[in-house]
C-alpha cells in the first residue's frame, strides 16, 4: 500500500498529490511515468511522474478527472493510501546540453508532465522558453512553478480570459515568424494541440518529441495495448515511449484509439459516482 502524503487542488477536476514511494522516487527521471491501481480491482491507469523526491522518498503526480479511477482517487485524502504504484517506466527524454535554446509546451494537465524536463533543462544551462495554455483562466495550471525555471513564459487562453488569447500553437508561429529559433520542441498535452505543435515544427524543420498516453495495461509491453504507429512501425508506448518523434507520430490511428473506450469510461463514471456496486 502506498500512502497520501499531501494533496492540492490545482484548478477545476485537476489536483496534485503526493505519493509515498521511496523506490520510485529514487529512480524517477524527466518524462517516465507510473501505473497505479486504487485498489484491488480496480484498472491500471498510467500518470507521468511530475517530481520526485529523493531525499523524502515520494513521487508527485497530477490527475484531471475523467473516468472512473480518476475519480476515486480525486476522493482520496491525506494519510489514505491506495493499492499499487508501480515505476518508474518508460525511457526518460532525452534532453540536451548546454546552451541549447528549447521551446517546451504544455497544454492543460500535459504542463504539469512538462514540468520535469522543464527544471531538468534548467539545471543543465539551456535556454528555456516555455508556453502553456488553457481554455480558460480558472483551468490554467502551475504558471508560477514553471515561471520560476523558465528564461521565458508565454501564457495563453482559448477564450483570452488570461494571456495571450490563442492556442499555444498560435504562440510558436508567433515566435518562429519573428525569428526565433530553436534546437528542440517538446510537446505535451491533447492529442490535438500536440499535432497542432507537430504542423507548425515541421515546416520550420524543429526536431520536436510529444509524449502519448494510448490505452495501457501492464505497462511492459506484454498486452499491446498501447501500441502506436511512428514512422510506419509499430511500437509501443509503455516500453519503447512514451516520448517519439512528433513529425512520424500517426495521430489520425491515435485519435481513433483515444475513442474506443469512451462510452463504458462514462458508464463506468455514473456508476462509481451512483454508488453502485464495483465490477
Amino acid at each position: 500500500m502506498f500512502e497520501i502524503k499531501d494533496k492540492k487542488v490545482l484548478a477545476s477536476a485537476i489536483f496534485q498529490i503526493e505519493i509515498v514511494a521511496p523506490r520510485v522516487a529514487k529512480k524517477a527521471q524527466p518524462g517516465q511515468f507510473i501505473i497505479l491501481r486504487v485498489h484491488e480491482q480496480g484498472e491500471r491507469i498510467p500518470l507521468t511522474i511530475k517530481d520526485s523526491d529523493h531525499e523524502k522518498g515520494t513521487v508527485t503526480i497530477v490527475v484531471q478527472v475523467a473516468g472512473k479511477t480518476t475519480q476515486m482517487l480525486s476522493e482520496k485524502e491525506i494519510g489514505d493510501t491506495i493499492q499499487d504504484f508501480v515505476g518508474p517506466l518508460g525511457n526518460p527524454t532525452e534532453l540536451p546540453e548546454g546552451e541549447a535554446k528549447v521551446a517546451c509546451i504544455g497544454g492543460g494537465v500535459g504542463t504539469a508532465c512538462m514540468f520535469p524536463q522543464v527544471k531538468e533543462l534548467k539545471q543543465r544551462g539551456c535556454d528555456v522558453t516555455v508556453i502553456i495554455g488553457a481554455r480558460t483562466k480558472e483551468l490554467l495550471i502551475m504558471e508560477d512553478e514553471l515561471g520560476e525555471l523558465a528564461n521565458r513564459l508565454i501564457v495563453c487562453t482559448d477564450d483570452g480570459s488570461y494571456g495571450e488569447k490563442g492556442f499555444v500553437s498560435d504562440a510558436l508561429i508567433k515566435l518562429l515568424k519573428a525569428g526565433e529559433t530553436f534546437d528542440l520542441v517538446i510537446a505535451i498535452g491533447p492529442l490535438m494541440m500536440m499535432r497542432a505543435v507537430a504542423n507548425v515544427t515541421e515546416g520550420y524543420g524543429i526536431h520536436t518529441i510529444v509524449s502519448l498516453n494510448p490505452i495501457m495495461v501492464d505497462g511492459t509491453g506484454m498486452c499491446g495495448g498501447c501500441r502506436v504507429t511512428v514512422g510506419g512501425e509499430v511500437k509501443f508506448a509503455c516500453v519503447d515511449g512514451p516520448e517519439f518523434d512528433a513529425h512520424k507520430v500517426d495521430f489520425k490511428e491515435l485519435f481513433m484509439r483515444q475513442r474506443y473506450y469512451m462510452d463504458e469510461e462514462k458508464l463506468a463514471k455514473e456508476q462509481h459516482e451512483c454508488k453502485l456496486p464495483l465490477k
